[in-house]
């Protein structure tokens, strides 16, 4: 049985100033005011929260607590991150992890494109029937945090990274004629009934972010929050940092696939993993009304506790689904090197599967740049991993064919 302590609703005010606080969502001044004590008193209440750490979070449930879980997500990220420093080839895992996540973090916002969809758009073989403006947001996902990924090796991740990337976000999509890559000029609000005649209304709205003189001073703490020396942990700081973008909803549209962007930046910025392996959208879909149900509940009621438990949650188990991955990968990987081994060309053989690794639904004239080779040459290799069931030719047409390496996609599109 949980052993729950009471917290006097004074002791909940104090904990939820104190927080707030800590994600950028008050001034120390405000929270004092708030709270009726003086501004140097709050600041020694922050200071005495901050010394216990983690612990002011917990102590309302000790049975189920952000604090008991930190660990197992800490460790269970570790996990990741040593196995991702110890691959041979990290890189050949890097593309098709950044594709599920932004298949699935832009499913969250309703698209319905696949992994499968993705590669076909990718290498350019979509009818010209056919709608591709699902597909086009889910490629814009991948731009952005490719972009953001690179950019981040020189300028860290702050309002102007932030703006940036969604302005990749955004560009030739739906929601692209409402400003893209610039924090919003009027007022916004998520949910609400709608009007018959004028559609969703602020008057019924389920939150609305702050207008936009108070977004931009939020926004303000917000970055200093990112960069400001703290005690809390850093897997803690990127749930209170997720939470409070949402929040603010600085953009009229994208801020949800640029929240969960940034919380990859961000682990990798504070060296927790060396390269973008977790999936974390995958487990904010697969629990959808939850993820937004946890946020909801901060914003009307503070409950940051259930919200920080989570996301540990999220980052714990999407941890360990991507190191289960990456092993089922590897070994699939071993197998096909075993039996192309005692080829001619083998050495070749083995660099094209390496390919197929990052793309595994591709056409011969991306084989031939990714290899620089021949374009028959680049056939040739196909045709042969073809004979070895590894390849199979998906359109059935004399030209422009295309092949798919299924085992490989059943790895990374498998839900268990």
């Amino acid at each position: 049985m949980e052993n729950k302590v009471t917290l006097t609703m004074k002791e909940q005010h104090k904990l939820k100033m104190v927080i707030d606080y800590e994600a950028g969502k008050v001034r120390a001044q405000r929270a004092a005011e708030l709270l009726s004590i003086s501004k140097r008193q709050f600041r020694r209440l922050v200071a005495a929260y901050r010394q216990r750490g983690i612990a002011a979070l917990a102590h309302g449930n000790r049975g189920r607590t952000p604090a008991n879980r930190l660990p197992e997500a800490e460790r269970n990220l570790g996990k990741l991150a040593s196995l991702a420093d110890t691959l041979p080839s990290p890189h050949i895992l890097v593309r098709p992890f950044i594709r599920r996540e932004a298949v699935l973090s832009s499913r969250i916002e309703g698209t319905r494109a696949s992994l499968v969809d993705l590669y076909h758009y990718e290498s350019a073989q979509n009818s010209f029937f056919e709608d591709t403006s699902d597909v086009r947001e889910v490629h814009n996902y991948v731009r952005a945090l490719d972009y953001g990924l690179d950019r981040s090796k020189t300028l860290p991740v702050s309002l102007r990274l932030i703006r940036e990337m969604h302005g990749l976000l955004m560009e030739g999509v739906r929601g692209e004629h409402i400003t893209p890559g610039e924090f919003r000029r009027s007022q916004n609000w998520i949910g609400g009934t709608k009007d018959q005649r004028l559609g969703s209304t602020i008057e019924s709205a389920t939150i609305v972010p702050p207008p936009v003189d108070e977004m931009y001073q939020a926004l303000d703490a917000f970055e200093k929050f990112i960069h400001a020396p703290s005690d809390i942990p850093q897997l803690v700081r990127a749930g209170l940092i997720h939470y409070q973008f949402e929040a603010i909803h600085p953009f009229l549209d994208g801020n949800g696939r640029i929240g969960r962007l940034l919380v990859i930046l961000l682990l990798i910025e504070w060296g927790l993993i060396s390269q973008p392996l977790l999936c974390l959208s995958a487990f904010f879909e697969a629990h959808r009304l939850d993820y937004y149900d946890r946020l909801l509940a901060v914003s009307q009621r503070g409950e940051w506790e259930k919200w920080l438990l989570f996301f540990l949650k999220g980052v714990s188990s999407q941890a360990l689904d991507a190191i289960a991955r990456i092993e089922r990968l590897g070994q699939l990987r071993a197998a096909y090197r075993e039996r192309l081994r005692t080829e001619r060309a083998a050495g070749r053989l083995l660099q094209t599967l390496d390919v197929l690794f990052e793309r595994p639904i591709l056409n011969i004239r991306q084989l031939e740049a990714a290899m620089d080779v021949p374009y028959r040459t680049a056939q040739r290799y196909v045709e042969r991993l073809e004979e070895f069931g590894i390849l199979r030719e998906v359109t059935g047409h004399a030209r422009n064919r295309l092949y798919r390496a299924d085992e490989i996609l059943q790895v990374l599109e498998s839900t268990k």
